[in-house]
């Protein structure tokens, strides 16, 4: 189980990403695009380019962990590729959480998501 602790290390990864991609070839990118360990304890992230789906890529220890989202109205707010270094940005746990939950960490406000009743 993921557990967003204020010690857990997050990064974005800018580009857009394949969504077909699983276990394997998100441990690649992660090792050969952005320069990380992926067995490090962080947590990955990933989005298309529509950015409307995201995954997360997360070693626990024991294994890896491949946790996806997909949106079924709007987009998820995303830094520019300019935003990041060695394109990936490093994230607060806070503020992936705060992502994830549709609040555009640029303004801090939320964005129009479908939310079903």
């Amino acid at each position: 189980m993921l557990t967003l602790s204020g010690s857990l290390r997050v990064f974005l990864a800018l580009e857009p990403c394949d969504m077909r991609k699983s276990f394997d070839s998100l441990h690649a990118l992660v090792t050969g695009q952005l320069g990380e360990d992926p067995r490090s304890g962080a947590v990955f992230v990933f989005s298309n380019r529509s950015r409307n789906r995201i995954k997360l890529l997360h070693w626990d220890g024991t294994g890896l962990w491949v946790h996806a989202k997909r949106l079924e109205k709007g987009t998820f707010s995303w830094p520019k590729p300019s935003d990041g270094r060695g394109g990936k940005l490093k994230l607060a746990p806070e503020a992936l959480a705060m992502l994830t939950d549709g609040i555009d960490l640029k303004g801090a406000r939320m964005r129009p998501w479908y939310e079903r009743e």
